[in-house]
């Protein structure tokens, strides 16, 4: 895998102080970060497409967002 170079003082500080108060090295505190913020990431999505879901259901069958017929071969409305 590549190396990565981070140029940012408040970062690296920010990076160096979350690795101390954690009690890991610099590289396992940003790896678990990350790890986090992912996880968190795909929770997220995951809710929120679960409410998609359940939203969908009380749409009539054979509902769409298309709305194309309100405008002209422009995109300008009718």
């Amino acid at each position: 895998m590549g190396q990565l170079n981070i140029k940012d003082a408040a970062l690296i500080a920010e990076a160096k102080a979350l690795a101390e108060l954690i009690g890991t090295s610099t590289t396992e505190a940003i790896r678990r970060s990350a790890s986090r913020a992912s996880v968190s990431r795909a929770r997220r999505y995951e809710a929120i497409m679960a409410i998609a879901e359940e939203a969908s259901k009380h749409f009539p069958p054979g509902s769409t967002s298309d709305h194309s017929d309100l405008y002209d071969e422009n995109g300008l409305p009718k």
